[in-house]
């Protein structure tokens, strides 16, 4: 049989690679998870572990002396929690986006990579829980944050944006966990019928929730999940939204602007597609199989939404800029000199070099379409970008109206244990999402190798030389 000729890099690139049918892409995607996994996958999930542990020593010390162990204090109130809470409810916001709303748009790219983005949104999100709800001081007291009836009569604080975010992120969490559930049931139902041990179709047989595949189950299943993609689209805008209200509706120069809604969501779907690039290089290395479905195209693709949402935060840093000088206010122009030539005017051009200016390489289809540059930029992106929420929050913050009220701030060993330990938290949480559930939506996959190549194999069921890309099966949906 004739090796299907695999084309350069780039929008014609194919969405599928290799010879293809169905039994090929359940047995590639779903023996990830019913086989061993590989050696290397030990020591990265040990090492995870490891330092969970240490952010659980962190929490449990935090727990007995107080949030004084952090570097907070006046002036600087907020410091590494808020920093590190937005960061990762930014990280979340590709998931549901890539799910969701490519969803709502027929572009088919999003098939190969929307399982894996879905469960990084989750994870991020419980890393982000943890900050604001530690911040607290005391967290067995968190349940006061809801409207739940009570002895004291005491009834939240509506109007603060802070309670916002709860009722925000919690809802944006439970839709993004049901949205994500919703699209693992046929593919547990694939597993169970391929499982070779009874606990394992025990446990996948009770995952797909009975489970058959008639046709009355696709109807329930697909009016659910349109439906899911309906409620997660508005989700993205407003979950950002209401975290950048924290900042504009105080008085605090350099917050109070009408930008940041939107400047804060183009900046989350930015360093989300970051991670989402940073995570599925790795993957794509440890597992060699995932390559013919996580293709360059793919990447290619991630890396434009990537330059464009890029653009647009530049355009905000610029913006920021201009307003702070054209209000001829003097503390908002103070601000922004501050940034510029203050005690952390490195932090902030390390921000524009990372965001601004290091993303300008993505233009050029050499850089876009080497995965060792491309996963450079998205590495660096992901730095700049908790970068951008130090300088907007801790620098902010650092100098009061007046001199007498100055003061400086800078993490601590617990505030940097804390953070670090919320990485290899995700990173854990990855590796075992890796090891027991598909990482690409079975289903789905072969539901687009059939729109892709219906009607032009050959007897051996085998793809065609020629895989048209994403374009060209939306214009054929849409003719």
């Amino acid at each position: 049989m004739q090796e299907t000729i695999k084309p350069p890099m780039g929008t014609d690139a194919p969405l599928i690679e290799g010879k293809q049918n169905y039994e090929t892409i359940t047995e590639k995607i779903g023996g990830i998870v019913l086989k061993s996994p590989p050696k290397i996958w030990y020591p990265l999930f040990a090492l995870g572990f490891a330092g969970t542990m240490v952010m659980v020593f962190t929490i449990c010390w935090l727990l007995l002396r107080g949030i004084g162990i952090w570097g907070v204090n006046q002036p600087v109130g907020w410091g590494f929690d808020i920093i590190n809470f937005v960061w990762w409810i930014g990280i979340g916001h590709a998931g549901t986006l890539i799910s969701a709303i490519l969803l709502l748009l027929r572009q088919q790219w999003r098939t190969s990579i929307n399982r894996f983005s879905e469960a990084m949104t989750i994870f991020a999100v419980m890393c982000a829980g943890m900050f604001p709800l530690l911040h607290t001081g005391r967290p067995w007291l968190d349940y006061w944050l809801f409207p739940l009836p009570n002895w004291l009569a005491m009834w939240p604080q509506f109007r603060s944006p802070l309670l916002w975010d709860v009722f925000a992120v919690s809802t944006y969490f439970t839709v993004s966990l049901l949205f994500w559930y919703t699209g693992l049931i046929p593919d547990f139902a694939s597993l169970r019928d391929r499982a070779k041990g009874k606990i394992a179709q025990l446990i996948c047989g009770t995952l797909s929730l009975g489970w058959r595949g008639s046709a009355k189950h696709w109807m329930r299943y697909e009016s659910a999940y349109l439906l899911l993609a309906g409620l997660s689209t508005p989700l993205v805008l407003s979950v950002h939204s209401v975290v950048s209200l924290d900042f504009a509706t105080s008085i605090v120069p350099g917050w109070h602007v009408t930008v940041f809604p939107p400047y804060f969501v183009a900046g989350a779907i930015y360093a989300g597609f970051a991670m989402v690039i940073t995570l599925a290089v790795p993957f794509r290395m440890i597992y060699p199989q995932l390559k013919d479905y996580i293709t360059n195209h793919h990447m290619d693709m991630m890396a434009k939404v990537m330059l464009a949402t890029g653009l647009i935060v530049f355009y905000g840093y610029m913006m920021e800029a201009f307003y702070s000088f054209y209000s001829a206010n003097q503390f908002e122009t103070y601000m922004i000199e501050n940034r510029f030539w203050g005690p952390y005017s490195g932090t902030y051009w390390a921000l524009m070099i990372c965001n601004g200016l290091i993303p300008q390489l993505l233009w050029f289809p050499r850089f876009r379409h080497n995965l060792f540059w491309l996963y450079g930029v998205s590495m660096v992106v992901n730095v700049g970008m908790w970068l951008e929420r130090f300088v907007i929050i801790s620098v902010s913050l650092h100098r009061e109206y007046k001199p007498s009220g100055w003061g400086f701030y800078a993490g601590t060993q617990w505030d940097w244990s804390m953070f670090i330990g919320t990485i290899f938290f995700f990173v854990m949480m990855m590796f075992l999402f890796a090891r027991f559930m598909p990482m690409i939506a079975i289903f789905e996959m072969r539901d687009l190798w059939h729109r892709l190549y219906h009607g032009k194999s050959g007897h051996n069921g085998h793809a065609p030389a020629h895989v048209p890309n994403s374009a060209e099966v939306t214009s054929k949906e849409d003719a």
